[in-house]
Parts: C-alpha cells; structure tokens; sequence
C-alpha cells in the first residue's frame, strides 16, 4: 500500500499530475529531463495516475520547462557557489537532485501543508535540502529562508494557480526579503476564452483538475509585472517552442511545437521568463 493523498485539497493535487508527468517522460526512449526520481515518487504513492489521462503534449511540455529552469538554476549556482535556491510551491519535485548543485548550496522548497508531508516521505533527505510550510500568499512565508546570499527563485506551474493580487504580492515580496539574486518561472501567455472553454468541457481528468483551480489569466507583455515591482529587471523571455529538445518530441507533435512557435502569440504559451533584483 502506498502512501495516501486523500486528503491532500485540491490545489495540492495539481503536484500529482505533474510528477506524473515528469515519470512519463523518464520513460520514454528519448527522455527530455530524464527524472527517474518522479518515476519512484509516482509509485510510492496509492493513487490512480493513469485516471488523470495526461497527453504525450503535456509530459512532453512539462519536461521541457523543468529542464529549462533546470539550466537557469545550474547557472546560477556554478557562477554562485554559496547561493540559495529556492522552489516556490515545488511539491514532489526532484529538482535538487537533478541539479546537484555545489555542496554549498541550500535548496528551499515551499509549499502547502499536505504536500510538504508527502514530499518529505517521498523523496530522500539531503543536506543541502529544507522543507518550508508556507503559503506563498501569506506575507511572512520566505522568514525561514536566508536573505543575505544570491538566490535564484524558480516557480514551475505554480502562478496559474493564484490570483493576479497575490502574485503581484510575491513579487513585491521577494525583493523586500532576499538582497540579491533572480527570478525564473514558467508562464502560459494569456489565457483567453478559447483556452478556458476547453480546459472545462475536454473530457480528460487533468484538464479539469487544472481548470478547476485556475486563478490568474497569465502574462501577454512579460514586462508587466515590473508595473508591481520596478526592482525586477526582465532578463530573459525563451519560448518553448524554439528549444533544441522539441527535437525529442514525437513526430506531429514536434511539427505542430514548431509551427506553433512561429508567431509571438503562439511562443508566448509556453516559455520561460526570468527577472534579475
């Protein structure tokens, strides 16, 4: 019997659908990030993941976005050997040990109450690596974090899950803690009627797990969120679908990534931005 989620709420489920996602991806023969941890994290725990029905696309994405912060925060911490990383709403991610930062490095990952408790029965202990129960909506979440080393602060799927006022909340937030350091995340672009229509009536059950617990229309201009913060200075906007590895994608997938990432509306619905404070 493996470990029970039932009473995970159902903004922490959304951790569920993607470390499962990530352990299609180890499976398959041209795996994208390669994560054997959420393979091993996904069988240690008594639920039905194949009921979620995830898509080839969306295992697909979903590596490619990890692996993309993946290389933001390898970056970071070789040219910061004494940094601090820290995974905002990280819930089963296995990022520390694909990473393997230098020894010197602290790796925080924060989030809900439920998930935290399972990931910290899942995952092996590190001791470079903190569990911190907080909600990124509450003003004091980063007071167990240290503020005086150069941090590098990555959210994987997290911000569509929050209101646009709470978001704008963390980025204010993170450069009134921490001195120094940056800010990368993934953003779908801006959801519009279409996108919400079929996330409600597709019939597979991720779809309307996600949609259920959406709260914030995403970015059209990535410059928008310095109208919250103007410490934050845009450094990077890298679309998904201009990326090497969409090379590993199956064949019409690979074809319609491509395409897709032709025009700037199409690459602006999977990318990568990053901000520098």
């Amino acid at each position: 019997m493996g470990i029970s989620v039932i009473d995970l709420t159902p903004l922490e489920q959304t951790a569920l659908l993607t470390v499962y996602a990530r352990a299609l991806d180890s499976r398959a023969s041209h795996s994208i990030l390669g994560d054997t941890w959420a393979e091993s994290v996904a069988a240690a725990i008594d639920y039905d993941f194949a009921g979620l029905q995830v898509q080839t696309s969306v295992a697909c994405q979903t590596a490619l976005r990890a692996k993309m912060l993946d290389d933001r925060v390898r970056t970071f911490t070789a040219s910061n050997p004494y940094a601090v990383v820290v995974d905002l709403g990280g819930g089963l991610d296995s990022g520390v040990y694909r990473v393997a930062p230098p020894a010197t490095v602290d790796w925080y990952t924060v989030d809900l109450t439920g998930i935290s408790a399972v990931r910290d029965q899942v995952l092996p202990t590190n001791p470079q690596s903190h569990t911190v129960v907080a909600s990124v909506a509450e003003s004091d979440w980063a007071t167990a974090i240290p503020a005086n080393r150069p941090t590098i602060l990555v959210a994987d799927g997290l911000f569509a899950f929050l209101t646009e006022a709470v978001i704008a909340g963390l980025f204010r937030s993170i450069t009134e803690h921490f001195h120094s350091g940056e800010l990368a995340f993934n953003d779908y672009g801006r959801f519009g009627a279409l996108s919400r229509a079929a996330l409600k009536y597709l019939p597979q059950k991720m779809f309307k797990d996600v949609g259920s617990q959406l709260g914030f229309a995403g970015f059209k201009d990535a410059r928008h969120p310095l109208t919250w913060n103007p410490r934050l200075q845009l450094v990077e906007e890298a679309s998904l679908c201009h990326q090497p590895e969409v090379d590993l994608f199956p064949g019409a997938l690979r074809v319609a990534t491509r395409l897709t990432g032709l025009t700037k509306a199409g690459a602006r619905k999977a990318r990568i931005l990053r901000y520098r404070f």
